[in-house]
């Protein structure tokens, strides 16, 4: 299969690492070749075009601020959707003519989401939203297009208690990439994967 990965931080590269064993896959962040800033659309528009078809599209992207909600203005919020939401809805809504016939996207939301914590109200708003937006574009894809979402809870590190998200055991590197690999290699649509 020919993947499109869009994003190389730490969950980027547990994706990459899982998906290219077997798999082409290319790369695309900010500091690739070829780059893209995912927060402009034209920038996004003409990655596909450089790329051109692909099987998969990984999109693994979006940072969110914590802090207490009644620090928040408005702006906070849009920030947090800018940062998270829009760009995942452009690479679908643009990479759609470029995802061959009963290829696939795969989206990166969060456990904050469904599981809501203190200072955490913008993440839960931009995850919930990404949840809700694979449902939905599900429904819509065309040419049997499937669309899912991983959704990691915190990643195994020293710097992060899983007491922090009670009922959640932080998620290793290993099977956060097998979650993108079940996204991609599976037949489910519509779905969100709990790491």
């Amino acid at each position: 299969m020919r993947i499109l990965v869009i994003g190389s931080g730490r969950v980027g590269s547990a994706a990459i690492a899982k998906l290219s064993e077997g798999n082409e896959v290319i790369v695309a962040s900010r500091s690739t070749d070829p780059p893209v800033d995912v927060t402009n659309a034209e920038s996004i528009a003409a990655l596909f075009a450089q790329i051109g078809d692909v099987d998969a599209v990984v999109a693994t992207i979006g940072k969110v601020p914590f802090k207490p909600l009644t620090d928040f203005a408005g702006d906070d919020f849009v920030a947090a959707f800018n940062g998270k939401v829009l760009p995942q809805l452009e690479i679908v809504r643009l990479g759609t003519p470029f995802v061959r016939d009963g290829g696939s996207f795969t989206l990166t939301t969060g456990v904050l989401g469904r599981a809501p914590v203190a200072e955490g109200a913008a993440a839960s708003m931009a995850n919930g939203a990404v949840d809700a937006f694979v449902m939905a574009a599900a429904t819509e894809l065309p040419r049997g297009i499937r669309i899912n979402a991983v959704s990691p809870t915190v990643l195994e590190s020293a710097t992060h208690q899983h007491a922090a998200f009670p009922g959640h055991i932080p998620a290793s590197d290993e099977s956060v990439g097998m979650a993108y690999l079940r996204s991609v290699a599976g037949v489910e649509t519509g779905k969100v994967f709990p790491v």
